[in-house]
């Protein structure tokens, strides 16, 4: 099972600027998430960097750079720069690992890449986990989304989807509603490198803009998506500096046990 992990990994954050720097219990963050990375099945693993500290850094614990433009709208653009530049076969698999996920499980990065590759009709895999909290399922923090019976999405939205009609008038919102299985969409992608060559020539899809959701511009352009159950819960990632204390206890009882 050939495929690359790649790790975009900006110093630029609205909310915790440096984020791939941070120390974690000695280690900067984005060492981490490398040495997760190295756990997997990847043939090759790229760091993906705008920021000469970040590229620095990660040369110096052995990683391969490679640098990007700051310019970029989404880590799909960063993610297909450098498979342009390092001139990737249109038919080679590349997996995009977040450079904010320190604890994300190798098991599932084998997972995505081989889902992708075992599905040829499909330019893009991705992974889904089970919604228990009637919270969640109203948060539209939490990306939700709906399959077909093979496994191919048929849409992602920020809404409580599909719409439980029956219970919701009946004002049962304390709790879960019965008869359908919500999925809460898991952020780790699988691509072709021939979809992303696509996907960066292609507009900004309307239902994109409106959920503010990228890869609704690739279900407007009917690519195939194909989505499977996490083998593994992915914990936290780290958006907040609260979330990083978080990593961090978690981290440290691994260690312990």
């Amino acid at each position: 099972m050939a495929f690359t992990v790649v790790i975009p990994a900006r110093f630029a954050s609205t909310r915790f600027p440096g984020k791939p720097l941070v120390d974690v219990l000695g280690k900067p963050m984005v060492q981490h998430v490398y040495e997760r990375a190295l756990e997997s099945d990847a043939q090759r693993i790229i760091i993906a960097t705008d920021h000469e500290q970040i590229a620095e850094v990660a040369a110096s614990f052995g990683a391969e750079v490679c640098m990007t433009s700051t310019q970029h709208q989404s880590g799909t653009d960063r993610l297909q720069e450098v498979v342009s530049k390092l001139g990737f076969d249109d038919s080679e698999v590349v997996v995009n690992v977040q450079g904010d996920e320190p604890l994300i499980p190798p098991r599932i990065i084998n997972q995505v890449a081989k889902n992708l590759i075992e599905h040829s009709d499909a330019g893009i895999a991705t992974l889904s986990e089970s919604i228990h909290l009637v919270d969640s399922l109203m948060n539209p923090n939490v990306v939700k989304v709906v399959c077909d019976e093979a496994g191919r999405a048929l849409y992602f939205s920020r809404a409580a989807m599909p719409w439980p009609r029956d219970a919701f008038m009946q004002g049962v919102t304390a709790s879960m509603p019965s008869g359908f299985a919500w999925q809460r969409h898991i952020g780790l992608y699988a691509y072709r490198v021939s979809l992303l060559n696509d996907f960066v020539t292609w507009p900004v899809a309307a239902i994109e803009a409106t959920e503010s959701l990228e890869q609704l511009r690739a279900l407007w352009k009917g690519v195939r998506i194909q989505v499977s159950v996490a083998e593994e819960a992915p914990p936290t990632g780290v958006d907040t500096p609260e979330d990083l204390q978080r990593v961090i206890e978690i981290l440290k009882a691994k260690s312990r046990s």
